[in-house]
């Protein structure tokens, strides 16, 4: 068994997009328009998997589902988390709050923390290898909002 995508509805392709590509640092790996179902598929990847997502079966991917008619999507959370591995939970998480991203639950141990995106889906930010040691100002930074 392998993982291929996961799959989150979006509500504005662009707003998603700066959070996902500019923000939080994913690569667009494809994307179809289908007119005659009236929606948008981007594929994202994280930088390490881009090339493999690039491949012939697309994997590991983000898909952003945007259809074109509005609708109202309730509980982002319903579905659990995304979750991503990064080389430095810190840099990470002070990279997303200089470009206004709130971090809901900070890296208080050095190896996990939680933000969300426009859409209110939850994202899992975890420390490659070893946690990192304790440092502020991640160690005394409350919650904030849900997770």
């Amino acid at each position: 068994m392998r993982y291929l995508h996961t799959m989150v509805r979006v509500t504005d392709l662009d707003q998603a997009l700066d959070f996902y590509v500019n923000k939080f640092g994913l690569v667009e790996t494809r994307r179809i328009e289908n007119e005659k179902g009236r929606y948008t598929l981007v594929f994202l990847a994280a930088p390490d998997d881009a090339t493999e997502a690039k491949g012939a079966r697309g994997r590991p991917t983000l898909e952003l589902t945007y259809n074109w008619d509005p609708e109202a999507y309730t509980g982002g959370r319903n579905f659990g988390h995304l979750a991503y591995e990064v080389d430095d939970i810190y840099a990470t998480c002070d990279k997303l709050m200089k470009a206004g991203v709130t971090i809901n639950r900070p890296p208080r141990d050095g190896n996990m923390a939680f933000v969300r995106s426009p859409d209110n889906i939850s994202i899992e930010i975890l420390q490659k290898g070893d946690p990192k040691p304790a440092a502020e100002p991640w160690a005394s930074m409350q919650n904030t909002g849900a997770w």
